[in-house]
């Protein structure tokens, strides 16, 4: 049984072409890089996922103090005058003293 010279060539030169990237210490250190960048429980890929959602975390933790810094403020407003918790009972809750009617209307 005769080999085929040109498949077995194309071997030759197949071997050849990929050679040079089959040596142990560049196999090694592919393998590494592929199990820390993707495989590993502290994956660069995961890594950033984390850091992404720290950061709208962040976000949203200063939204909310935002708010709680007005609404602390309008408390404050709130406590300090009579007229002004009026002004809120009625623009917002729509309370209104006894003898007083409520026209609402309609821009």
């Amino acid at each position: 049984m005769q080999d085929n010279p040109i498949a077995v060539e194309t071997l030759k030169n197949w071997y050849l072409k990929l050679k040079p990237y089959l040596n142990k210490y560049i196999i090694v250190t592919v393998f590494f890089v592929v199990v820390i960048g993707f495989v590993d429980e502290n994956s660069v890929v995961r890594r950033i996922k984390l850091e992404r959602e720290i950061s709208r975390i962040r976000k949203e933790i200063k939204h909310y103090e935002q708010l709680r810094d007005q609404s602390a403020a309008r408390l404050e407003s709130l406590k300090a005058g009579k007229e002004e918790l009026e002004r809120v009972a009625r623009e917002e809750y729509l309370m209104k003293k006894e003898n007083e009617d409520i026209f609402l209307i309609e821009e």
